[in-house]
């Protein structure tokens, strides 16, 4: 395939699997997918800039809790839930004790669990509660977090993605983007999302690179913990990794000491 080809049909797939934004699909094959995680980052600082806007913009005109909550429920409908979603699913499945295909199963059942609950209100409320502190910032500032955060979330994918790391399941995302993407791109990736959060913390340029570094350590040793319970990544453990990823960033942004 062609390279011009197969950048275009990652960059399809890539923004048809982070975002809704309507895109006519082009080839799906695994150096498509491998092309698409690899540039998940990238749409994910679009998609926070676009957060970003609705973040400062609402909180003109309503308190920063609210513009916070408006934020995070756009979020999610720019994402279609599916993130939350694989959040709940796989918080279940691992909280469950379970190995395995048992695990798998649990992933694969329509309705959320105790353990898969609390995971969505936790993550859902520290969102809200740190983007409300990043809205009282200035607004480069509160520009960088969010789209810092939304990026990281988006690189943790392509952590997930990396040689090595198997797929659970023979069928499915997963399957589709397991180790497909390179030590190159990991590398780019990080370094340029790290850069983008320097603003993050003013007169504090550390503390956005560290959140974001700390962050994605944080989900490689989740996603070690998932591939011994499940045998793999799934689309789930995915989705998980973008939210946890992304939590965990906003709230390194906010901490002090």
């Amino acid at each position: 395939m062609p390279t011009e080809s197969r950048l275009a049909d990652g960059v399809r797939l890539a923004v048809t699997t982070v975002t809704t934004l309507p895109l006519r699909t082009g080839r799906i094959d695994r150096g498509a997918a491998g092309t698409a995680m690899a540039l998940a980052p990238a749409v994910g600082a679009l998609l926070g800039a676009v957060l970003a806007a609705v973040l400062l913009l609402t909180a003109a005109l309503a308190p920063p809790l609210v513009a916070a909550g408006v934020t995070v429920g756009l979020g999610a409908l720019f994402t279609r839930g599916l993130h939350l979603d694989g959040l709940a699913d796989t918080v279940d499945a691992l909280g469950s004790y379970r190995r395995g295909a048992a695990a798998l199963e649990i992933m694969k059942k329509p309705d959320v669990g105790p353990f898969g609950v609390v995971a969505l209100v936790v993550v859902l409320l520290l969102q809200t509660a740190t983007l409300a502190e990043l809205a009282g910032r200035s607004w480069p500032a509160a520009l960088a977090g969010v789209v810092a955060a939304t990026a990281a979330g988006r690189l943790g994918v392509a952590v997930a993605c990396r040689r090595g790391v198997p797929a659970a399941r023979p069928e499915g995302l997963g399957a589709l983007v397991a180790g497909t993407v390179g030590p190159v791109a990991l590398v780019v990736g990080t370094a340029a999302v790290a850069l983008l959060a320097v603003p993050a913390a003013p007169g504090r340029p550390w503390q956005g690179p560290l959140a974001v570094v700390a962050a994605l350590a944080v989900a490689v040793g989740l996603l070690r913990h998932a591939v011994r319970r499940l045998g793999g990544i799934t689309g789930d453990v995915l989705g998980a990794t973008v939210e946890i990823v992304t939590t965990l960033v906003y709230l390194g942004l906010v901490l002090s000491g």
